[in-house]
């Protein structure tokens, strides 16, 4: 008979990380438009009337305020948008993003 070389086969199990999540930031200014903050905020984060005029609200009398989380690429992005959005209509509206711990 002659030998056949088995070789055992092994399985390896990839580990699956969550993506590290990003924290979108309203900051507050005295020259964007209220009306103008909720409608960004509809826009850009889906969220409705009543949920974009609390976040607008916290953010003018906290100085900020956490908007949602998402996976970095998207925070980064929606947070660009939303600025460039303030910035199309000559307003200094400013999202950030930073780590959520």
């Amino acid at each position: 008979m002659s030998e056949i070389g088995l070789k055992p086969r092994t399985r390896t199990k990839p580990k699956v990380e969550r993506p590290k999540l990003y924290k979108v930031m309203l900051l507050n200014d005295d020259f964007t438009p209220r009306e103008f903050v909720v409608m960004v905020l509809k826009a850009e984060f889906g969220v409705n009337q009543d949920q974009a005029y609390r976040i607008m609200m916290t953010a003018h009398r906290r100085g900020v305020c956490v908007v949602a989380i998402y996976p970095k690429d998207v925070a980064e992005t929606k947070a660009v948008r939303a600025t460039d959005a303030g910035r199309k209509m000559g307003f200094p509206l400013m999202f950030t993003t930073e780590p959520e711990e």
